[in-house]
């Protein structure tokens, strides 16, 4: 699959003019009511088709939310307070075989991947920006995969990070490429149009 867009030249990206990230403190309305959408997709997403969002054969769709920092920084707290409340919700209502320890350990892995999603979202090949694209499967095959190795494993913790954490991987690199599209058309709309200010 192709994924052909410029998320630097789209015009559609919040920096401030150090090029720095921009926190909670510098958005705006606008930004939080679009941080507690993407939040409530991918909780709505999450939970609407728990059977595949958790365990280690997961192909959770909401992680598709996680390229979208891409082409919207703030997303990046949408796509986190979205993947705590899943686990937090899954753990408490017990569709989620991993516990509360998933609420940290899941979490984690969305935040920072988001991060990297959008601090590497400049470096292309072929103008497709791979490493961002792949940030999501990479986290998630580590903190994920050795979660559920330390749960199901016990005593075999490298074989249980490479056999779950690679279950893990495919079903979000499946997750990934839906991203890939969603944010493609997403990036031609004025849905995620700047409106952080740049002082």
């Amino acid at each position: 699959m192709t994924c052909r867009f410029s998320a630097v030249s789209s015009g559609y990206l919040t920096l401030n003019e150090n090029k720095e990230m921009i926190f909670l403190k510098h958005l705006n309305l606008k930004d939080f009511t679009r941080i507690a959408m993407i939040a409530a997709i991918y909780t709505a997403v999450s939970l609407a088709l728990a059977p595949i969002s958790f365990s280690n054969i997961q192909v959770r769709i909401a992680e598709a939310l996680t390229i979208l920092p891409l082409i919207y920084e703030p997303s990046i707290w949408g796509v986190t307070l979205g993947c705590f409340l899943t686990n937090l919700i899954g753990a408490a209502t017990g569709v989620n075989p991993t516990g509360m320890i998933d609420a940290a350990v899941g979490t984690s892995a969305t935040f920072l991947a988001a991060v990297c999603t959008w601090k590497l979202r400049d470096k292309t090949i072929g103008k497709v920006p791979v490493w961002s694209i792949l940030m999501p499967v990479i986290f998630n095959f580590f903190f994920v995969g050795s979660e559920l190795a330390v749960l199901f494993f016990d005593g075999n913790f490298v074989l249980g990070l490479l056999i779950m954490g690679t279950e893990v991987a495919v079903g979000e690199m499946i997750s990934c490429a839906l991203g890939c599209v969603l944010v493609k058309a997403l990036a031609r709309t004025r849905v995620f149009e700047p409106s952080v200010s740049r002082d």
